[in-house]
């Protein structure tokens, strides 16, 4: 079966009517409408991982085999193959590639999205996790660059809670549950314009960085 972006939105909203998306739908979904590479994940139920491992060192958070990865553009056919391999996987985007993620405490992500919103500046996704952390999509190579922009701007000596995810990470995307503790879910959707290039991070790192400053437990 062919896969287009008419087909996709036909879909999302046959699941809508349903009530809820298939975890082959929403790789899908990621992959023909968004551009990303979608990797299997663990799980974690009461604390231990399903890759079988006595000591995991991080239960339902890591990637399963990565010959499994599903690549940007696969059919909604290639993505239900896929995922059959591994029945209730979680969904896991490689960063690094399409995308770096700048990582901040929840509450300071939220008052910068609302910032960067009212500023006009344009946005990626952004996701917030169980553990209490925003993740703003940002374009690659941040996480290389994110010392030399701090510096630039004059934060290189603050005690930031702000960390930027690169190369050879992965992040849970939404619906799926993260160790065990909850699902991730959307405080910014991806949109067409911005999902498979999102902004450069120095666009929004002063604002982020000032509202992280700011915010208790971030000082």
């Amino acid at each position: 079966m062919g896969f287009t972006i008419g087909g996709i939105r036909e879909m999302r909203s046959g699941s809508r009517r349903r009530g809820r998306t298939t975890e082959c739908t929403t790789v899908a979904e990621y992959t023909g409408l968004w551009g990303w590479d979608v990797a299997p994940g663990a799980r974690a139920v009461a604390g231990r991982c399903s890759c079988g491992a006595e000591r995991c060192r991080a239960p339902g958070a890591h990637p399963l085999d990565p010959a499994l990865e599903v690549p940007a553009g696969a059919t909604l056919d290639d993505a239900a193959k896929a995922w059959s391999e591994t029945p209730g996987a979680a969904v896991l985007l490689p960063v690094g590639r399409t995308f770096d993620i700048i990582d901040v405490a929840e509450p300071a992500g939220r008052r910068a999205l609302v910032r960067l919103e009212r500023m006009g500046l344009p946005l990626g996704p952004v996701t917030a996790t169980p553990t209490g952390r925003a993740h703003f999509f940002v374009a690659p190579g941040a996480a290389a660059e994110l010392p030399q922009l701090l510096y630039r701007m004059g934060w290189d000596d603050a005690g930031l809670d702000l960390r930027c995810l690169g190369a050879g990470d992965h992040v849970t995307a939404p619906p799926s549950d993260l160790g065990g503790l909850g699902p991730v879910r959307w405080l910014r959707a991806p949109v067409l314009d911005t999902a498979a290039d999102p902004p450069q991070a120095r666009l929004l790192l002063g604002t982020l960085a000032y509202v992280c400053h700011r915010s208790p437990g971030c000082d």
